[in-house]
Parts: structure tokens; sequence; C-alpha cells
């Protein structure tokens, strides 16, 4: 693996940074100014690069820029002080993977370079299997089983019929058929029956000689003849008026047609591919399709999985999606944590690879930083599970603990959360389901709060917030060993904030 380059004209940071890097066994190179990383570019790169923002001999933004034109994929870490934040922003606009705000707490540091470390091996990999990006990703074996059929029908010109629900992606099945068929070198022509007016899709289909009808100045080919010597695509056939169901029999049948308005026959040699999300089945049963109709289109039918038959296909297609939307809008393209691609498997999407696709376009703009994290998708992905069967399904877990009594007054709150048994050390997947919040010490909050109200106690909201805060606070001290940083990391907060508290509530009496 490749050395990770940290720029800095502050010695003591390099010193700190290298030291604890290196107990991580991780390899670094350290820099002083921005001209010796381009210079040293020439002979070697980086796997991740952090760099502070301002230096003497140049910018910490400006090298960002300089080395995204060389290497756009590295990870680059901006390291700046809460003043230069504007700055910040500017280095999340020309591609930085995150950026570190100084002084920094070293394991956080270390953290976020193991991210971007991370991200930068991922990507590598990426880079040799997506150097050419195929025309169709899956690799569920629904996908594979569709991938065959393309692959059998290659030198056939046979009338597909394609199923699936809506954005499932059967345009896609449709000319990837085309394209591997005998008539790649034609046209490919698609129309959606269901998108067009019944009065101006036998136009769209055959088209019409001039005077057909008002409006009708010119004489019109039609799709038939505009996909002659090729493939016509008929996507939600299901949804064509049936009259017209007659006519594109006709078509099948024997090629002949006439424009809306003629009197001579056309001919059209068009392989038809169609495809619809209604059960054509019951169409025919309902009256509603002609059953000759059904017959002369399912020659050949391929179903398309739903997206959520295979989950195991959004991370490829996520990152996919990120980087066209990234390339539609001309901006870096953003990349995305484990973890949140974890949340988008768990979705049963039911707009399918298209509703997929719109998500990936919405966090291209929306996204706070360059990598996507879970907090930032959008708010349906945010609920604890994506599946409502899953969370309808789920056991509530019986309380873990009963906290005695607050009744004896404001005092015994601190008491009570001393009775919370600290967090287990062992790895998340070693511990049993999480229980839901104990309703013990929330209904013990609730009747001290409500006697404390009832007896008109004043600032009943500060006096037991302030127990409460320095309670969490002492207890994490006292497993920390006084450590505060790591108390704040175990409580979810800042070491700025941990300090504050401290200072405000008395503790460091």
């Amino acid at each position: 693996m490749k050395p990770i380059w940290i720029v800095d004209d502050d010695q003591s940071i390099r010193f700190v940074l290298e030291k604890a890097l290196a107990r991580e066994e991780l390899a670094v190179r350290s820099f002083t100014n921005p001209r010796d990383v381009l210079s040293a570019l020439d002979d070697d790169e980086p796997q991740v690069l952090v760099s502070d923002i301002r230096m003497p001999g140049g910018s910490g933004i400006d090298l960002l820029a300089k080395v995204k034109e060389r290497l756009p994929a590295l990870p680059v870490i901006i390291m700046t002080a809460y003043s230069d934040l504007d700055s910040a922003v500017s280095a999340f606009q020309g591609g930085a993977f995150e950026y570190l705000p100084k002084p920094f707490d070293v394991p956080k540091a270390v953290e976020l370079i193991r991210r971007a470390l991370d991200e930068s091996v991922r990507e590598d990999v990426r880079d040799v299997s997506q150097s050419q990006m195929p025309e169709m990703l899956g690799q569920a074996p629904a996908m594979q089983d569709v991938f065959r059929a393309i692959g059998r029908l290659s030198q056939s010109i046979v009338t597909v019929l394609i199923t699936g629900e809506s954005g499932s992606g059967k345009e896609l099945v449709a000319r990837a058929l085309h394209k591997h068929s005998p008539r790649a070198n034609g046209p490919f022509v698609a129309i959606n029956t269901a998108a067009i007016p019944k009065d101006l899709l036998e136009s769209e289909l055959f088209g019409h000689e001039r005077g057909a009808f008002t409006g009708a100045q010119t004489t019109r080919r039609g799709r038939f003849e505009q996909a002659d010597g090729g493939t016509l695509f008929l996507d939600e056939i299901g949804d064509m008026p049936f009259d017209l169901q007659t006519r594109l029999l006709r078509v099948l049948s024997d090629g002949q047609f006439y424009r809306v308005g003629g009197h001579n026959p056309m001919r059209a040699n068009v392989r038809v591919i169609a495809a619809t999300h209604q059960n054509l089945e019951d169409r025919v049963r309902q009256g509603v399709f002609r059953e000759d109709l059904f017959h002369r289109l399912n020659v050949i039918r391929l179903r398309l999985p739903a997206l959520r038959e295979r989950a195991e296909d959004v991370p490829a297609l996520t990152r996919f999606f990120l980087q066209k939307s990234a390339k539609d809008l001309g901006v870096e393209a953003k990349r995305i944590t484990e973890a949140a691609l974890g949340r988008l498997m768990q979705f049963e999407f039911p707009g399918n690879v298209r509703q997929l696709e719109n998500i990936c376009h919405w966090l291209t703009v929306m996204a706070p930083a360059q990598v996507i994290e879970a907090k930032d998708l959008p708010p349906e992905f945010q609920a604890p599970s994506a599946s409502p069967a899953a969370r309808a399904a789920a056991p509530v877990a019986p309380p873990a603990v009963v906290l005695p009594s607050l009744a004896e007054g404001p005092a015994s709150l601190a008491e009570a959360l001393e009775a919370v048994p600290a967090a287990s050390p062992e790895p998340a997947a070693a511990q049993p389901a999480a229980p839901a919040a104990s309703a013990g010490w929330l209904q013990d909050l609730e009747r001290e709060s409500r006697a404390m109200l009832q007896r008109g106690v004043p600032e009943v909201w500060d006096h037991l917030t302030r127990q409460f805060e320095a309670q969490l606070i002492q207890t994490a001290l006292d497993i920390t060993r006084g450590r505060r940083i790591e108390a704040a990391q175990k409580l979810g907060i800042g070491r700025n904030t941990i300090t504050r508290k401290i200072q405000e509530l008395g503790l460091d009496d």
C-alpha cells in the first residue's frame, strides 16, 4: 500500500500525525510545503493526502486543485482552523474527502485518515473493475438469468416480451437485446404507448398522410417506418387501446400497415420488443387485451426482477449512478460509506432502479460532504428499519433495568443514574439486541418531575438537567480514569463541550 502524505509547515503537527499513524503501522511521508508535494508526484503518489490550508509558499486549496488534476480519485483531507470555515467550503467544492478542524483530537484524526484510506483502497479496486462501465449491472442470480437470456437471443430476431415493475430497467434490456442482435446496425426506436393520447398514438405508430386530419400539414413517417431494419420497442404495451391492438396484430402477422389517411399499403422490416408492468393474462381475461396479440407478443418472455429482489446489486448501482450524476452535473463524484450502502440495501425501493437513480442525483446535489454517510440519506431512509414489514414484525424488548424511585427528592436522580450498568466493551456483534429504552427510569423521572412541579420548585428543568449531565459526565470520567477526550468520545460529544460542561457544573472542584 502507498504511504500517507502529510503536508504542513508546523513541525509539531507533522510529528504528532507521524507518530500516531506509525502506531497504526501505516507508512507516512511528510512535506513542509506544496511545491515539494507537486515535485514528488512526478515519481510517486500517496494513498491519502492530508494537507494544511495555509502554508508559506502555497495554499492547501491550490494544492488540492492541482493534485485532483493528476489524481482525481485521491482522497484529500484538508486541515483548517475554525476561522477558515469559508476555506473549508472551498475545499469541498474542490473535491476534498473531508476537512479536519484544528485543534483536533489525534484519535479522531487517525479515524478520519483510516476512513479515507479504506475508501481509497476500494476506489483502486473499482477503478480496475469499472474502467469500462458495463451497459447493465447486476450480480444477483435473477439478473444473471436475464443476462444469459440476452446472450442466447443474441443471434435471433424473435419477438420478446419483457415484464417487470415500473422503473426496473425494461428499456435497458430492450436496448441490450437490440445491441447484441443481428440488427445492431439498424435503428432502435422506443415509444411508450401509455404516455401518448389515444387519438395521437395511431399516427405515432403508423404515420399519416398530408391532410389526413386537422393539423396534418405534411406527410409523416411513423415509428414502424423509422425502425425499418432495426428494432421497435413498445413500452407499456398493456395500456394500448383495444382498437389499435388489431392494427398492431396485422403488422406483426404480415409486416403490412397503412398510414392514417393513406390508401397504399406500407411494409416495414421491424423486430418488435414489447414491455409491460401489468399481468397480460389478467388483461386478456378482463377483455381489455386481445388474446391473439398476447400470444403473438409472448414468443419469448423475460421477467426483470424488482430491485428489492436483488439487494446485492444496490452498492454497484449506487456508485454507478453517483458517477453518472456527477458527470451530468459537471462536479466531482461523491463517495458513499458502507453504513450508508447498508441502509440503502435494506430499503424496498417501490420505484426500483429509477428511484435509486433519482436518490443518487439528489445526493450529488444535497449531501453536504464528498463522502455520503447514512445520516445524509433522504428522510425515508432515516427510520430504524427501512422495511415496514420488518418494523411491524420486530418484537418489543422488555426494560433492561428498573431504576430506584425518584420520589425521595431531586438529589436521587444522580443516584438513580448511577444504577444504570456501563456499556459492555464487547463488540456489538457479540452482544444481544439492544433493548428498548427503559420505561422504568422514564416513569421514575415523570414522578419526580411531577412532584417538583406540584410543589412549585423553581427552575425544574435546569435543576434536573444539571444533575443528569453532571452524573453522565462524572460516570464517563470514572470509566476513563479522568481522560476527558476519551470520555467525550464515549458520550458522543465534543472535547470542547465536555470541557465547558465540567466548568459550568463545577466538576473541577
